[in-house]
């Protein structure tokens, strides 16, 4: 185990003279904070209050299941309440997953560079990585299953974020997502589709869901391979850490074991909370934060068009949280952290945290979130400058 690159980064935004660009978190300026007062007043105020400081079920509270039910629904997975399993954050999902499928030795296919917090979690269960490349050049089977075995062990996911991915900022078009279940299908893996940032588009058409094109192909969520992976964090509240996992329901099945086993289950209250927020201000809540977050967007991708130097490009996502840059090769993005923090007074991430291998120590992540316009007309240039050297 080791400590996280981005949790240690987020103790920068203490010091009020850093300006950040480094942990991918909302904006607590814009949380729905009298939504939820009213809802835990209305809550703990009225007959459900023995409910909401009672024990739960491990599966989660029912009318939350169906109502997340019926958004998967929306998104074009037709599923009930026994097809989704509430967690504690998503980041619990990821950790299940990973305990429920690996076993030391064994292999995930994982996108290079992928979310860290993913690699956190599966590391604990010893896997190796390998690489997947949904937009092509993946390995044969066969070749896959060769390196897995050599190493001891199967290969048994693949897991991926599809839309305005962690850290790129990259999404996959439909076709793309069809070769994943392809290579998983000849695998005969699972696929486990993080979906944190799917719901903040800011332009084109939202693709369809891993698991959607999975369910059409299967014959229904019963009969599909992909696990979907949601959460409440970036649109209402990451403090009241709950998420889910849409999945078959022998997959739930399993799940609902590990979480008797490990925490028995998510707060009933904050269960309770989320269902009243989300079942009446969620899609006004989504168009609030694409409205604010289109325009952060907008700002970074046109202050690094202006002040960076030849040689460095970056991504320009459609949504989610983050702009990835890519330095000329030769430049340490650990090493210009330091020089930042102590010459410049800005922070980012450097990219070789979300590589299995540590590699790309030539990338570096920007999230636009919390960059209001002091941040980027001061931030951007003093970076681009200490980048000319």
């Amino acid at each position: 185990m080791k400590a996280s690159e981005i949790r240690e980064l987020l103790k920068l935004l203490d010091q009020p003279d850093i300006i950040s660009f480094a942990g991918g978190i909302p904006d607590p300026s814009l949380f729905p904070a009298e939504a939820i007062g009213d809802a835990y007043q209305a809550v703990l105020g009225g007959k459900e209050a023995g409910a909401a400081l009672q024990y739960q079920v491990s599966e989660g509270f029912l009318p939350l299941r169906k109502w997340l039910a019926a958004y998967m629904g929306k998104l074009g997975v037709q599923c009930d309440e026994g097809n989704i399993f509430i967690t504690s954050g998503s980041q619990q999902a990821l950790d299940y997953l990973g305990k429920l499928f690996l076993s030391p030795g064994d292999t995930a296919l994982v996108t290079w560079p992928t979310y860290l917090g993913a690699l956190q979690a599966f590391n604990a269960y010893e896997p190796r990585y390998d690489r997947l490349n949904p937009a092509g050049g993946n390995m044969t089977p066969e070749a896959y299953r060769a390196a897995a075995a050599a190493n001891g062990g199967k290969v048994k996911f693949a897991y991926l974020v599809p839309d305005f991915a962690n850290p790129t900022g990259n999404t996959l078009d439909a076709e793309q997502r069809e070769a994943v279940l392809d290579l998983a299908g000849e695998l005969d893996i699972a696929v486990i589709e993080d979906a944190a940032y799917r719901a903040l588009r800011y332009d084109g058409e939202g693709e369809p869901p891993i698991l959607g094109l999975d369910c059409a192909r299967a014959g229904g969520i019963d009969h599909a391979r992909t696990l979907y992976c949601g959460s409440f964090s970036k649109i209402l509240s990451p403090g009241m850490r709950v998420g889910w996992v849409c999945a078959p329901r022998h997959v739930v099945e399993k799940l609902v074991l590990m979480k008797q086993a490990s925490d028995l289950h998510s707060p009933s209250i904050n269960q309770m909370v989320m269902h009243r927020v989300a079942e009446t201000i969620f899609d006004a809540q989504v168009e609030k934060l694409i409205g604010a977050y289109r325009k952060r967007r907008d700002a970074l991708l046109s202050a690094l068009e202006a002040d960076m130097p030849a040689g460095i490009s970056w991504s320009r996502p459609d949504g989610g949280m983050f702009v990835w840059l890519t330095l000329p090769q030769g430049t340490d993005a650990t090493e210009l952290l330091a020089r930042s923090i102590k010459e410049a007074r800005v922070a980012f991430v450097p990219g070789n945290a979300f590589y299995a291998d540590s590699t790309g120590r030539n990338t570096l992540r920007m999230s636009f979130t919390l960059a209001d316009d002091h941040a980027v007309n001061e931030g951007v240039p003093r970076l681009a400058k200490l980048l000319r050297g």
